[in-house]
């Protein structure tokens, strides 16, 4: 059985990425890209669909473990009966057409029996390779269908178990000594890759991710937390096109044996203005640039054509299909690859898009007419479908309601668009614009807002709550003090809050098409510190955060949710999603006019319908 997600470590190369376990396992990893099937291995399952172990020959080693300061290499001490070593797991920059993943074993005190087995399987777990001698000697190579991969190790004989198509070695390790295994990707149609310098890599990689962990602009009480997601977000940055995936994994479930198990490895618009705002706070316009331009060549087209999410490419296509081989995590099953929720109509991106561009602009990015010319046209086809019903922020499979937040943000694209004219100069139909935003304005606060209970609700018509209502102040729909808005607050805290954590929703009453159960959505609850901190409940806000930390595994990483009653984080991992909101929270806490106050105060001249 795979390990507790919390027990995994990231590594990565901004073009893909592996999950290391605190047993020195290695039980995910994509190659050649983040979204790719050509998997070697499946956290999703058990070791027969494929795993990289290497520990120590003692069952009772104990293991403490770490990230070296401002980097993505993990060290992992192991201590045994016999001695101590440590195992060094990174990925250095890609070289042209190959990745590589490195492991160094370094003896710290006495001699230690050490074990090495590698089961690689690729096509997400249904194909195993042929593996043989490389005609060097240097390695043995894996080879099944396009992809490739070479295992070379400088000091340890390396033999082939052909029963079960794995690799074996046994070896002892003394104080002082290191042996170096590197595991290269090619596609098999190209010769092996020449070898790398395990130890010189490490060195080289060590120092490209100080130098860029040294750019942060992040001064507060929080600044290993905020660097550690910094460089999570950095590492789930696919570099070629500066696209984010959500998370590097597929299927990891929202409660442990449900189905609600999604793939993630794509780009969401939702995400766009948070990531930016989060990358420009933390002073990497770099990457805000590079994300802001996979953002713009992504959308280019038809906007009756606009997508929810793509591939990191800008891909399109993300058709869902089932890994039925594949038991699911801890036997969640089904395991999905592709997402079909990219099909779905989702009114709020619309916003979440227009905000994005709207505060790279007032971010100094710099920007070009066409690009304005685009947004005009998309505004003008919001103006045509926002009255329609959707399936909302968090892709239900129930059929389509008329959702609150997916009103709110298409008032939020029509008010920044407003504001570019207003306030940069702009050139647009303004005054439909104000006609369409306040007509929006009264739409939802006609038919979202149950006067009885005092709160905004999830739908029109609907009794449930949503916490993505949280949102009304932080995008500037209403003010913080606003009535309603505090009535909303309250309600939330009252009914979505379970051992002080925000459910998205309650899966229990509410019609989404999918099973009841799942954890507390951890984006959410940053949300409900952010809104404490707009209403000055600063103590309040600040102390939730604290707990939001506490939840972060040993080396500062979070996934989707947490499970409240089982005391375990759950869903995809790690999630970006999750440290966005970490990193924009703590700014929040840290700045007179954190994130959250920045985007609230844009619609406050428009709020007061009543």
């Amino acid at each position: 059985m795979a390990l507790r997600i919390e027990n995994y470590a990231l590594i990565g190369d901004c073009e893909t990425a592996a999950l290391v376990g605190r047993d020195g396992s290695i039980d995910w990893l994509c190659w050649p890209r983040f979204d790719s099937g050509a998997c070697f291995a499946a956290l999703l399952g058990t070791s027969q669909h494929g795993r990289w172990l290497l520990a120590p020959a003692d069952a009772r080693a104990t293991a403490q473990r770490r990230y070296r300061e401002g980097t993505l290499l993990l060290d992992t001490e192991f201590e045994c009966a016999d001695g101590r070593v440590v195992i060094s797991d990174f990925m250095p920059p890609r070289d042209a057409e190959t990745s590589h993943l490195v492991r160094l074993v370094r003896g710290l005190s006495g001699r230690v029996a050490m074990q090495m087995e590698l089961k690689p399987r690729f096509d997400y777990g249904a194909a195993r390779p042929w593996i043989r001698q490389l005609a060097d000697g240097s390695g043995l190579s894996m080879i099944t269908g396009p992809d490739a991969a070479y295992l070379r190790s400088n000091a340890v004989s390396l033999s082939i178990q052909r029963q079960d198509s794995s690799i074996a070695a046994q070896f002892e390790i003394d104080a002082g000594v290191t042996v170096a295994f590197v595991l290269s990707y090619a596609a098999s149609h190209l010769p092996p890759p020449a070898p790398i310098d395990g130890f010189a890599a490490a060195a080289t990689s060590a120092s490209l991710w100080r130098k860029w962990s040294a750019r942060s602009a992040y001064a507060g009480p929080w600044t290993d937390a905020v660097s550690r997601s910094m460089i999570t977000l950095k590492a789930l940055t696919y570099r070629p096109t500066g696209g984010i995936v959500a998370a590097p994994t597929t299927s990891l479930p929202e409660a442990i044996g449900g189905v609600r198990n999604w793939d993630y490895r794509y780009c969401w618009l939702r995400d766009a203005t948070l990531t930016l705002l989060a990358l420009m706070h933390g002073g990497y316009y770099d990457e805000a640039k590079a994300w802001r331009g996979w953002l713009e060549r992504t959308v280019a087209g038809n906007p009756d054509d606009l997508q929810i999410m793509y591939g990191i490419g800008g891909e399109r296509r993300l058709s869902e299909w089932t890994a039925d081989w594949l038991p699911g995590y801890e036997n969640s099953a089904p395991v999905r690859i592709g997402n079909a929720a990219a099909n779905q109509l989702q009114l709020d991106v619309y916003g979440e898009l227009m905000d994005a561009l709207h505060q790279a602009r007032l971010g100094g990015l710099p920007y070009d007419d066409d690009m304005w010319e685009l947004q005009r046209v998309v505004v003008q086809h919001l103006e045509r479908i926002w009255e329609q019903p959707d399936e909302g922020i968090w892709e239900t499979r129930g059929g389509r309601q008329h959702f609150t937040y997916s009103k709110v943000m298409s008032w939020v694209a029509l008010d920044r668009s407003i504001k570019a004219v207003e306030d940069l100069g702009l050139v647009g139909p303004v005054e439909r614009w104000r006609e369409v935003r306040q007509k929006i304005h009264a739409d939802i606060c006609n038919n979202a807002f149950d006067s009885k209970r005092g709160t905004f609700v999830q739908s029109y018509g609907g009794k449930a709550l949503d916490a993505s209502l949280l949102q009304i102040p932080l995008v500037g729909f209403l003010p913080p003090d606003d009535p309603r808005v505090i009535g909303t607050l309250a309600a939330i805290q009252r009914e979505l809050v379970v051992d002080g954590f925000v459910l998205r929703y309650d899966t229990t009453e509410t019609s989404d098409g999918l099973p009841a159960k799942e954890g507390a959505f951890l984006a959410c609850s940053f949300w409900l510190a952010d809104n404490l901190v707009l209403q000055g409940r600063v103590d309040e806000g600040r102390a939730l955060f604290e707990r939001l930390l506490s939840l972060r595994n040993d080396v500062g990483l979070l996934a989707e949710e947490y499970d409240p009653r089982l005391k375990r984080q759950v869903g995809n991992f790690p999630q970006a999603f999750s440290h966005i909101a970490l990193v924009n929270t703590a700014f929040n806490l840290s700045k007179d006019r954190g994130p959250a106050a920045q985007r609230a105060q844009k619609g406050a001249d428009t709020s007061r319908s009543k």
